[in-house]
């Protein structure tokens, strides 16, 4: 083999090791911020753990002082092995262990330590091939076209298509392809080669099987993390949806979270609704962020004054499922297909920017503030554009998490929508499933004291929704800060709040 045609092997592997690399810390930021929550911090201890445990590994490669290819041969199947299994080991971890980020930061450790060996080793490899000017621009120009292609394919392909535990797998496989070709190529023949191939194309064959069982190693580890049978499981390119089923009850968690249990789910949804619909006798359009498994559009739709309902919310996957899946949308009574409403899936935030109607009532139904993309949902900036798409008279609701675990999250919500000049009305209701939970209605104006409910109903009258408005002394108002998007107030209270109740 000439020395052209090693030089561009190896340099084709320094474009494969890089991407391979990037694709192992994406997975374990993300899979990380599913499992605990707060995509922010998860995703920034893990590439500052990630990139401090590259410097230990190119560290480390100063004591390499013979046989670099034997050694970078050795790296690369053990990063193809623990890269590749990473997501399924520590999906398989987290029900079991309870201290989860030690294993967690000690495989992205692992990882990064022998991805820093890599680089250095190569460029050991090729400095008899290449001048070093050209060797240090190729090398780290390949090295940053890998990373390129990774970031790109990791959000667009690999999550909504593969999901993380086969596409752990599957660039696990290339790694230690990497490294069969560079032992083929590069190492003499010996009986170390001959078993070391062995070795090589054993590993690479559980890899292999691996990817092709993905799928039921990932159900096998949610069967042990819920309490109930999974009944599906998707990585959409926002969130892991995952359905489970124990006789007639059905319930969506979101990254791990519960948002809904079908036994007592008609609580949340009929005082999320109508304590504010049902005193607007004029609202014709109706305008509902997040929401997308259409329980929200069920409730306004009992009313035949509605006469449009725009649903807006950023998972596609999640819209289609309600909107296509039997079960799911006898639970929303087929409400996403009904003709008066329309849905559109983008991120409200960006999409109030330029929204141009005008709406009676707006309903937000977001998840709760776990992290800094969702507490700018509950900031002074969403609140002023809500503002400007509300019709004269009209009114906001907003979901506000529990006033009795997070009383300071759920009052620094009230208090972000009277700083945008709403008038507030909050009130909370006890949710078997979740416990007290909090929503603030708002208005320009003060609503209407007369009462509309609809006929059919299974939890509120007019005597129920007055109690939703008294609040006992453990619930009671206390002093917030107003939640703005270069303090995101609301996040902290709400990790504080809930951390004493958790733990």
């Amino acid at each position: 083999m000439t020395d052209r045609t090693i030089q561009y092997l190896l340099l084709a592997s320094v474009f494969v090791i890089a991407t391979c690399g990037l694709i192992y810390e994406l997975i374990a930021g993300t899979l990380a911020s599913y499992l605990l929550g707060d995509s922010v911090t998860q995703f920034s201890t893990v590439i500052g753990t990630y990139l401090f445990a590259m410097g230990v590994g190119s560290w480390l490669s100063k004591f390499v002082t013979r046989h670099e290819t034997r050694v970078f041969v050795h790296a690369q199947f053990l990063i193809g092995l623990f890269g590749g299994a990473s997501a399924a080991l520590l999906f398989v971890l987290f029900p079991h262990v309870a201290a989860f980020r030690v294993p967690l930061y000690g495989l992205v450790g692992l990882i990064g330590a022998l991805v820093g060996l890599e680089i250095p080793l190569l460029l050991r490899m090729l400095k008899d091939r290449l001048e070093f000017k050209d060797l240090v621009a190729r090398v780290f120009t390949f090295d940053y076209i890998g990373a390129l292609l990774a970031s790109l394919l990791f959000p667009l392909v690999l999550v909504p298509y593969l999901g993380l535990v086969r596409s752990g797998f599957f660039f696990g496989m290339l790694n230690v392809a990497v490294g069969v070709v560079t032992l083929e190529c590069l190492v003499a023949d010996s009986p170390w080669k001959r078993m070391t191939r062995v070795l090589g194309v054993g590993l690479f064959a559980a890899l292999l099987c691996g990817f092709a069982g993905a799928e039921r190693w990932t159900e096998w580890s949610e069967h042990s993390s819920y309490p109930d049978p999974v009944i599906y499981a998707r990585s959409t390119p926002y969130q892991r949806l995952v359905l489970t089923r124990s006789g007639s009850d059905v319930r969506l968690h979101l990254n791990g979270n519960l948002q809904f249990s079908s036994r007592d789910e008609y609580r949340y949804h009929e005082a999320l609704v109508h304590p504010g619909l049902s005193r607007l006798e004029n609202a014709r359009r109706v305008l509902v962020l997040g929401g997308g498994d259409g329980l929200a559009v069920r409730e306004v739709l009992r009313y035949a004054k509605v006469e449009q309902v725009t649903l807006v919310d950023l998972d596609g996957d999640l819209t289609q499922l309600f909107t296509q899946q039997p079960l799911l949308k006898r639970l929303n009574n087929g409400a996403l297909t009904d003709p008066r409403v329309h849905v559109i899936n983008a991120d409200a935030f960006t999409w109030l920017g330029s929204a141009e109607g005008r709406y009676d009532f707006v309903i937000a139904d977001f998840p709760d503030p776990s992290n800094f993309s969702l507490g700018k949902l509950y900031t002074t900036t969403l609140y002023e554009r809500v503002g400007r798409v509300l019709e004269p008279g009209g009114a906001l609701v907003v979901q506000s998490t529990s006033p009795y675990v997070a009383r300071r999250a759920f009052w620094c919500v009230d208090a972000t929508l009277r700083a945008c000049g709403f008038r507030t009305e909050p009130y909370h209701v006890y949710v078997p499933s979740f416990g007290e939970w909090g929503f603030v209605l708002a208005g320009r104006d003060l609503l209407a004291t007369e009462v509309k409910l609809p006929e059919g109903l299974r939890f509120l009258d007019e005597r129920t929704l007055e109690r939703l408005f008294d609040f006992p002394a453990d619930m009671a108002a206390l002093p917030v800060e107003v939640n703005r998007l270069n303090n995101q107030a609301l996040v902290r209270y709400f990790e504080e709040d809930w951390s004493r109740y958790v733990h």
